[in-house]
């Protein structure tokens, strides 16, 4: 599946809401074994939820790690000295092919990423072995591919108008595993580990919301292959906008996004 081109600002029109799982899974991060600890964050996006580590951890140094320029340069905003003594700072990385440095992390977190990089778990032994002894790793992953925000993507981009040109390019059903696996996996590999699973119920505003949320993450695929052709992209647009109206009814209140989030937290073996 191709890179997909990312845009900071459509990803931050619902900052809010997707911050919260960052902050849920941050709240059960144990304490780091060094002071100040070493800290990456892999798949940072735009840094906004990055500046939490710090909040948390005043005098740590904090890399965010992304493979998106556009969401680096957003990052850059919030990168220099902390205000409790330490640093943050940003690099370009792959998830997909992210080796740690030499120097050893104390945690290593990773929001909203892996379902992107596909064969994830095989990567789980090296980023464990570049954590000091009672380190941490920790990430959360959307858990909700076949929901009708993701399915109905699949079925319009799989079918005989689209499949030739979209076919491709779309997450798989199985880019995240359940949770049993991850649980297993990480335990098997020697750490003291917690995982569970949240459903958040978004309560989304303004005309087409889940479209407009999807925008700025599951749709970036689809938009990106099209970028070249924007006839061909807006009719994309307006055939998955109809399909999401029937899915996601709107109320007097809002638009109800419901979005199942799954999280794990393993610490290594002091």
């Amino acid at each position: 599946m191709p890179a997909p081109t990312w845009d900071p600002a459509q990803y931050l029109r619902h900052a809010g809401h997707r911050a919260r799982p960052f902050a849920d899974l941050l709240a059960r991060v144990p304490g780091l074994p060094t002071d100040p600890p070493r800290i990456a964050d892999l798949g940072c996006g735009p840094g906004n939820v990055t500046t939490l580590l710090a909040d948390r951890w005043p005098a740590a140094n904090i890399t965010g790690y992304d493979n998106s320029p556009e969401m680096l340069a957003d990052a850059a905003a919030h990168a220099g000295p902390t205000p409790g003594g330490g640093r943050l700072d940003f690099a370009p990385a792959d998830a997909t092919t992210w080796a740690p440095p030499a120097r050893t992390y104390d945690l290593i977190l990773s929001n909203a990423t892996l379902q992107w990089v596909e064969g994830h778990l095989d990567a789980f032994p090296a980023w464990l072995d570049a954590l000091t002894p009672g380190g941490t790793f920790a990430f959360q992953v959307p858990h909700n591919i076949h929901a009708p925000l993701h399915a109905l993507m699949r079925e319009l981009g799989t079918g005989i108008r689209w499949k030739d040109r979209l076919g491709d390019v779309l997450r798989h059903v199985d880019s995240v595993h359940a949770p049993e696996v991850y649980l297993d996996r990480l335990a098997r590999l020697g750490c003291d580990t917690d995982v569970w699973e949240t459903t958040y119920l978004h309560v989304l505003h303004g005309e087409d919301p889940v479209l407009d949320w999807v925008k700025g993450t599951g749709l970036r695929p689809v938009l990106t292959a099209l970028a070249d052709d924007p006839e061909a992209r807006d009719a994309f647009v307006a055939e998955y906008r109809d399909l999401l109206r029937q899915a996601y009814p709107t109320a007097g209140y809002g638009t109800v996004l419901p979005f199942r989030r799954l999280f794990a937290v393993a610490r290594k073996e002091a």
